[in-house]
């Protein structure tokens, strides 16, 4: 059996790490607010790793035990194991939470460019600051912030472009404001992260990001 425990091992780990690259991977952040994203992601996990440790270890300890005289005080158990230490994890994690979603909040920026997101089913529309409008394919310039003024026109949707930044939802009639930033130019893929009718699967967009000549041809209106 030990023999397997080797391969079966690699076997695993290089299953779980193909799902960490990708298009549309959350752990392959492309862009300073989608790297966030990530860093919470694996804070998160080792949140969850943390206290189901504990857990596993108090069971352990439990078994160790069962058949000792000598007993844990309940208070002990359950005020100090149940209650203070995950608690103490929990609002650790919220903390870290708060603090990065206060980072990628947008903020004053005097380079930031501002392209109106209108998602309908099952296609979307960007409007840059030049007034022209593409559909399914938004371009940004690379390296600088870009502030999308999301909304929709029938139902419920959500933007999300993975990496560059998190999700945010489109709703008739109430503009969303979410800032992306791309590090560096190249394409990448969004999609609809919120169900909206039978074409959903669909329901994704491209985005490309510019260099800072390819941009300055665009406004000038020769791409």
């Amino acid at each position: 059996m030990f023999p397997l425990c080797r391969p079966v091992g690699t076997g695993i780990t290089a299953l779980a790490l193909a799902g960490c690259a990708g298009p549309l991977s959350v752990l392959d952040p492309a862009g300073p607010h989608a790297a966030s994203v990530a860093t919470l992601w694996w804070v998160m996990l080792g949140g969850a790793v943390l206290l189901a440790g504990l857990v596993f270890a108090l069971l352990a300890v439990a078994m160790v035990r069962r058949h000792r005289e000598e007993r844990v005080a309940d208070r002990t158990w359950i005020v100090g194991l149940g209650l203070a230490m995950p608690s103490a994890v929990l609002m650790a994690l919220l903390g870290y939470a708060l603090f990065v979603g206060g980072r990628i909040l947008p903020t004053p920026a005097p380079d930031t460019v501002t392209i109106g997101v209108e998602a309908r089913r099952y296609a979307w529309a960007f409007r840059d600051p030049a007034g022209r409008t593409t559909e399914n394919v938004l371009h940004i310039p690379a390296g600088r912030p870009v502030d999308l003024v999301i909304t929709a026109t029938d139902v419920i949707h959500s933007f999300w472009v993975p990496r560059l930044a998190g999700k945010m939802d489109a709703i008739p009639g109430h503009p969303n404001r979410l800032r992306i930033v791309a590090a560096r130019p190249g394409r990448y893929q969004g999609e609809c992260a919120e169900y909206c009718g039978t074409g959903h699967r669909d329901h994704g967009f491209t985005v490309i990001a510019h260099d800072a000549a390819g941009w300055a041809a665009r406004e000038q209106g020769t791409r």
